[in-house]
């Protein structure tokens, strides 16, 4: 019997949760704040969630089946996160377009990852996709999950991701194709 994708990964962890969350923050602590601050528009808004991701990933390490890798599984915690914290309805908002946001005065590490994130150019089109296109090109593109490990993130079928996916590169061919850039 074959075993889930996850599980693999898992095994590479410690059992011990606190070590397990030490290897988590290091592996994957840019990306749960990249996300976060990509659903919420807001950095301080964006570590709090981040830390509220861990401290959950933590309680719930012995539980955590391995079904999924844990970037997913990480990924899924994070984005329920983000709706919870503003409420949000996919289908109804959109994340803020980092390019419009002001800048902190003290620069950290974090600020450094979201002025990369905020400078990249293609991104400032991305966010004017409808959500559920901008939602899968940047779990596919900026955090690499797979079709599948995007569709347990989302909670959708790997097939409504695929087609998400094929229409929202057709829309960004089109937005950049009227602004005059070719990919």
């Amino acid at each position: 019997m074959a075993r889930p994708a996850g599980q693999d990964e898992k095994s590479c962890f410690p059992k011990e949760p606190s070590s397990a969350l030490e290897k988590m923050m290091t592996d994957y602590g840019s990306a749960v704040l990249r996300t976060a601050y990509f659903y919420l528009g807001d950095q301080h808004l964006a570590e709090d969630v981040s830390q509220e991701v861990f401290i959950r990933a933590y309680k719930n390490w012995s539980t955590f089946r391995g079904d999924s890798s844990v970037k997913t599984w990480l990924t899924r915690i994070t984005i329920n996160l983000c709706k919870d914290k503003l409420g949000l309805k996919m289908g109804l908002e959109q994340p803020t377009d980092p390019l419009l946001l002001k800048k902190t005065e003290s620069y950290s590490v974090e600020d450094e990852a979201m002025d990369r994130l905020s400078r990249t150019a293609i991104l400032k089109h991305v966010v004017k996709l409808p959500s559920q296109y901008h939602e899968v090109i940047y779990l596919y593109y900026y955090l690499d999950l797979t079709t599948r490990e995007i569709a347990e993130a989302t909670g959708s079928s790997e097939g409504t991701v695929r087609g998400r996916l094929h229409r929202a590169r057709e829309l960004l061919g089109e937005y950049l194709e009227r602004e005059g850039l070719a990919l």
